[in-house]
């Protein structure tokens, strides 16, 4: 990923992925591409003698942009003990742009997608500007995986923004993932199996019990845990474009999940005999997980607050898909919890989380409004406590 242009972003300071540059040869390669204040930031490197680590005098950026979303969280480090994962969010952004729009019928991002998206990602510029944004990392999913005219978006996003965007590879989101998600796995349980819904692919993670708080990196100490994981190319926008999401009848609903089931027979396979562990629960990391949670608790407005860590039964999601199955879309649309914006892709998703939940029948599934953005914050965090 490349350094965004700092009279575009005011200054703003894009790190490599997953690295803290150090010194000398990385250093120089750093004064190259941010000049020597910025360089110095991004390698750890005291510029105040203050003698604090890096990340107490950097405000964070994380920007997820998918086939459906733009989200994006700035935050800085909390104290020992306080702040969820280790930083306390001070902004946010979330809209619903629709990058993928039509992408599975035509290949490409459409113009009046690409349009939507320039709009929303202004606003994260302009967010980040004002915030006064030291450490960022911009990353886009599956819909730019996918288009053939991927390229041409991220010159018209850097021309229009300033920003540069890093498409990750589907590892990458699955990880990411599973860092901004981790902190909510049972702590009692033998293993979990963690899910990402997205708008043009979902991610799975089979993930073991947290070893012992250590010194070592967040990120190291997780990847122990990862026992495996797979990515599928199916998720509510291209689910829905498929099927359809505005009328779903009974059997149609029944056919999203027919055809979701077979794309999770890899991950299957992998899990074998951890399959069969009576000690597990499900992990759920979406919009549609978190609108469930937020119908389920009859939340008039959605509060995160509410949603972020529940714990719900088998029984308890029976119920919450049915009664939105029987809904009409205008009672969808209505529905505080899921808006316009959503209502022709909520089935499409609750169907995906129940191809997940007949492959993997457990008792329980926790609910996390946290993902890629919080992984992405926690290994940026993290990569600069390991540089001081």
């Amino acid at each position: 990923m490349g350094p965004a242009d700092g009279s575009g972003t005011g200054g703003l300071v894009i790190c490599p992925p997953r690295a803290s540059l150090s010194t000398g040869a990385d250093a120089a390669l750093a004064t190259g591409l941010y000049g020597d204040g910025e360089a110095a930031a991004c390698a750890g490197v005291s510029l105040n003698g203050l003698g604090q680590w890096p990340g107490q005098r950097h405000t964070y950026a994380a920007l997820d942009l998918g086939t459906n979303n733009c989200r994006l969280l700035i935050a800085r480090a909390a104290p020992a003990g306080k702040g969820q994962d280790g930083f306390r969010v001070i902004d946010s952004f979330s809209r619903i742009v629709r990058l993928g729009e039509g992408l599975s019928r035509t290949g490409e991002l459409s113009a009046a997608a690409i349009e939507r998206t320039l709009r929303a990602l202004e606003i994260c510029r302009d967010k980040m500007r004002a915030r006064g944004v030291t450490r960022a990392r911009l990353i886009a999913t599956e819909a730019c995986r996918s288009a053939s005219n991927s390229a041409e978006f991220l010159a018209k996003v850097r021309e229009a923004t300033g920003l540069e965007l890093e498409i990750v590879d589907r590892e990458t989101e699955a990880r990411l993932a599973a860092a901004g998600s981790a902190s909510l796995v049972d702590s009692a349980a033998e293993s979990a199996v963690l899910f990402d819904i997205g708008g043009g692919s979902s991610e799975l993670v089979w993930l073991a019990r947290a070893a012992p708080p250590c010194a070592r990196p967040a990120d190291v100490a997780l990847d122990e845990r990862i026992r495996f994981w797979v990515s599928l190319k199916v998720g509510v926008v291209t689910l829905a474009e498929e099927f359809g999401g505005i009328e779903v009848s009974g059997a149609t609903f029944e056919a999203m999940v027919d055809y979701v089931v077979p794309e999770l027979e890899s991950f299957v396979a992998m899990a074998g005999a951890e399959r069969r562990c009576r000690h597990f629960h499900l992990l759920g990391t979406s919009g549609t997980v978190t609108t469930v949670a937020g119908v389920f608790l009859g939340l008039c407005r959605y509060d995160r607050r509410r949603v972020d860590g529940l714990w719900m039964s088998r029984g308890q999601v029976d119920h919450t898909v049915a009664s939105l199955r029987r809904m009409t879309y205008a009672e969808r649309a209505a529905n505080g919890c899921i808006g316009q914006a959503r209502a022709d892709l909520v089935l499409a998703g609750c169907a995906i989380l129940e191809a997940i939940r007949r492959v993997f029948p457990a008792d329980r599934v926790r609910i996390a409004d946290r993902g890629l953005r919080d992984g992405i914050l926690i290994q940026m965090m993290s990569a600069d406590r390991c540089s001081a």
